[in-house]
């Protein structure tokens, strides 16, 4: 399948999409001694609830660098249903049953990583896991953490966040007219006509059921309705870069139009907040470089605010006065050192510091200054 417009900074391509996904893969050291007590770490992947797998992300890496800084653990990549698979909307899915699948398949891959992960090692006893993940796995695990039916924030001691935080949510009930096009177009019977249905905006979310996600995860975390474990948590500088601004940009007003789009009390108030001189925006730092016009490092701040940033500072600021938390924010892609951030920023080019650049803190062996605060972050947690 191709991805969806949108989603243009993940792989465009994707073999194959099915229900029948449900594995996971384990990555453990090769030589461990016996009775030997090794955390376990739970990666969730991302790709915006619509596509993604587990084999997009080799965490031999991490458990590479575990072994060598002398502090080895397993690592564990599961598969869920995404898109319709895992989010469908409407009447019909709450009457059949089958809300939040996604978030089911990820309680149950818990749940196994629980009762079977110290088998994998010989008799090497593994009690100690932590979940975590980037962009939609992070909002993932931030939901998981909530209390629910499915007792999810039990299966795991520690979470790890990266650009995903748990946001406002719609209602399973919401968004009936996405599931009626959808039938009407036949594309419920029919996985090809399915994915190549382009008239109608899909937007694949948890959403609320009373279950799965029990109320508004604002209202859970105000209410410190959450599991108290240690939470490590982080966003990068620019995460409104590589999200689709250019087909914002092309209407009128298009600050405008986005705040008035997400009910905002005081669009006024809120608009004469984000900066207009060209040399401040996202991505930030870089003055007038790579000529992007002061709407576009307006919009681009806005969302990485309105998405990501603000809401995972709202999260960590209720929990840190309950557990430990640890916060950062990544200024630079992580990367062979550079030791000047300017100079890095325009290596990378005009996104900056962008939403996925902090995926090195596992997926690389390379050593730089990011990677070894990270290491030392993990090693903390």
């Amino acid at each position: 399948m191709t991805a969806p417009p949108g989603l243009d900074f993940i792989p465009a391509e994707y073999p194959s999409v099915s229900e029948d996904c449900l594995t996971l893969d384990v990555f453990r050291p090769a030589h461990i001694y016996p009775n030997t007590k090794l955390p376990v770490y739970v990666w969730i992947y991302g790709g915006g609830f619509d596509v993604g797998n587990s084999r997009d992300f080799d965490l031999v890496p991490a458990v590479e660098r575990s072994i060598e800084s002398g502090q080895p653990i397993v690592a564990v990549t599961i598969n869920y249903r995404l898109n319709a698979f895992g989010y469908l909307m409407g009447k019909e899915a709450a009457a059949a049953g089958i809300s939040n699948l996604g978030l089911r398949d990820q309680t149950f891959a818990l749940k196994w990583v629980q009762k079977h992960i110290a088998r994998f090692g010989d008799s090497t006893v593994i009690n100690f896991r932590r979940s975590g993940g980037q962009s939609a796995g992070s909002v993932s695990t931030s939901y998981l953490t909530l209390d629910n039916a499915l007792n999810s924030n039990k299966l795991f001691h520690g979470v790890w966040l990266q650009s995903g935080p748990a946001f406002h949510v719609p209602h399973l009930l919401d968004d009936q007219d996405i599931y009626d096009s959808l039938a009407l177009s036949g594309a419920i019977n029919s996985t090809d006509s399915f994915f190549s249905y382009r008239s109608v905006n899909l937007v694949w979310t948890p959403r609320i059921d009373g279950d799965a996600v029990m109320r508004d995860p604002w209202l859970s975390v105000q209410g410190g309705a959450y599991a108290k474990i240690p939470i490590a948590a982080g966003t990068c500088e620019d995460e409104g870069t590589s999200f689709p601004i250019l087909s914002i940009l092309d209407k009128a007003h298009p600050l405008r139009k986005l705040l008035s789009e997400h009910n905002w009390g005081s669009i006024g108030g809120a608009r004469a907040s984000v900066s207009t001189r060209s040399n401040q925006g996202s991505p930030y730092n870089t003055g007038t470089d790579f000529q992007l016009s002061p709407e576009f490092k307006r919009v681009a701040s806005f969302i990485g605010d309105m998405a990501m940033t603000s809401p995972l500072r709202f999260f960590t600021q209720h929990a840190s006065a309950r557990q430990n938390v640890w916060q950062w924010l990544l200024i630079f892609p992580l990367a062979p050192l550079v030791s000047v951030v300017r100079a890095n920023k325009a290596v990378y080019g005009a996104l900056g510091a962008t939403h996925g650049s902090d995926d090195p803190i596992w997926f690389t062996t390379t050593t730089s200054l990011g990677t070894q605060g990270m290491d030392r972050v993990c090693k903390s947690f």
